[in-house]
């Protein structure tokens, strides 16, 4: 989630609705121009005993931050507490249990998202050795329950810990017990946005599927692949889902502030502080009748942070988010960002994935959605105007060849001379075997672990 460091009381207060999609219309991009983020989220663990170590006790999550002070990184202070850490590769900050995220710099290729990616974990695994912690690459906390994680002193979380259940049984998991990988990509004009939000939404349960890694919750297996996705389907509705109205005719930045003006507050940023909103309506933000601020209108940043609020599948803001992918190790952090960039940075390619899902009818989009958290490469494909049958298992491949032609034709070699798509291999072997990531874990769990989740540390360690 987005860090903030100032009020930004001096940038333009809204005064037409006009402005709401200046955001989205600011990412317009050249070609050229077009960059790769990638977001990368971890659990923390102390090697002694597992457990998740708190924000204040020695050697906990503020000396972790802090130590990265030796690689150049400097501290992002809020009511007095180092909340996260910014540098050139990115910024480092933490989510509400004290997972760790690396929210990287904006870069060319997947070479230098590679490069970027080793360097982050290579420094945290070198103060982690030296204070004893350690790194989870999962989904979801294997074994911790709630109450067993701590609390990271940071203020929209603490609105965001209370609103969650009024809204959905599952928030406060989705806070406390989740990591993911995203990778945030550019577009040329509108209409580029558009094809590439409906792409990319309707195969985001592919990349759900492939990247599952979440089969355990509290010791046990949960009857999931992907548990971390599921989470998400009672989290809160007002701002989650599939999003048809993407696949609407008429599609386009308006329409998706239409969407977030119906989408419920969180909160106000002012004066370094975080004002609760929960549950009201920008709309009345708009008339200065917002409640929390009475007699006030919004700015820009206030636009901004509301723009970050809602968690989609996919997201727009001045850039499109990818959001359907559990966390994990080192090659899968790197295989997102060569997925999405292979489909939809090479128009090709684009069109050719378009073409798979166009047809796709939205009741099916929605039953793909909510069966592929069980049952991963066999959730069923929607109905299309080409028929109906299979599972995201015969299109997996496919899909594949699709990025894979994509990221040829970008031509980005490394100084040995090779080209991007070998950051796809881990993807290429899930579909050869046929296996997720979920489903190896389980059988080790049933098979060489006897049942002993304790042994997950040691295979899925950083």
């Amino acid at each position: 989630m987005s860090t903030r460091e100032i009020s930004d009381r001096a940038d333009p207060l809204i005064e037409s609705l006009d402005q709401l999609a200046e955001p989205m219309a600011a990412g317009e991009k050249p070609r050229a121009a077009w960059r790769i983020g990638t977001e990368h989220e971890k659990f923390v663990y102390d090697k002694t005993d597992l457990h998740a170590p708190s924000y204040d006790e020695p050697g906990g999550i503020r000396d972790l931050l802090m130590a990265l002070t030796e690689f150049g990184w400097e501290p992002i202070v809020e009511g007095g507490n180092v909340i996260a850490m910014k540098g050139s590769d990115g910024t480092v900050s933490l989510e509400p249990a004290g997972q760790l995220e690396l929210s990287g710099a904006p870069l060319e290729s997947l070479h230098e998202t590679c490069a970027e990616t080793g360097r982050h974990l290579a420094q945290v695994k070198t103060i982690g050795d030296r204070i004893g912690k350690g790194f989870l690459g999962l989904g979801m906390w294997p074994d911790k329950t709630r109450e067993e994680l701590p609390i990271m002193p940071k203020g929209r979380y603490d609105i965001m810990l209370r609103h969650m259940p009024r809204v959905g049984s599952m928030g406060l998991d989705m806070m406390l017990r989740t990591c993911t990988i995203q990778v945030n990509l550019d577009y040329s004009s509108e209409a580029d946005m558009v094809q590439k939000f409906r792409t990319s939404l309707a195969l985001q349960p592919l990349a759900t599927a492939l990247f599952a890694n979440s089969p355990f919750t509290e010791g046990k297996p949960n009857g999931y692949l992907s548990y971390r996705s599921h989470i998400w389907s009672d989290t809160d509705p007002a701002r989650t889902g599939m999003l048809p109205f993407v696949f609407e005719q008429g599609f386009g930045y308006q329409r998706y502030v239409d969407y977030m003006l119906d989408v419920p507050m969180y909160f106000v940023f002012r004066d370094g502080k975080y004002i609760d909103a929960a549950g009201q309506s920008f709309r009345d933000f708009l008339k200065g009748e917002l409640p929390a601020l009475p007699g006030e209108l919004p700015r820009m940043s206030d636009w901004q942070d509301h723009l970050s609020t809602a968690f989609p599948e996919v997201r727009l803001k001045s850039f499109l988010e990818m959001r359907g992918a559990d966390g994990g190790p080192w090659n899968r952090i790197c295989a997102l960002p060569a997925l999405w960039v292979g489909l939809l940075y090479d128009q090709t390619a684009l069109d050719a994935a378009w073409d798979l899902v166009k047809d796709w009818d939205m009741e099916g989009r929605e039953v793909l959605r909510s069966s592929v958290p069980r049952l991963g490469l066999d959730a069923p494909l929607p109905q299309s105007a080409k028929g109906s049958g299979g599972t995201l298992r015969d299109i997996a491949g496919e899909v594949l060849d699709i990025a894979r032609s994509g990221l040829a034709a970008r031509g980005k070699l490394n100084a040995g001379g090779d080209n991007e798509t070998g950051y796809l291999e881990p993807l290429a072997e899930i579909v050869s075997s046929g296996k997720v990531p979920a489903q190896r874990l389980l059988e080790r769990f049933h098979g060489e672990w006897g049942g002993n989740l304790c042994e997950v540390y040691k295979q899925k360690s950083f």
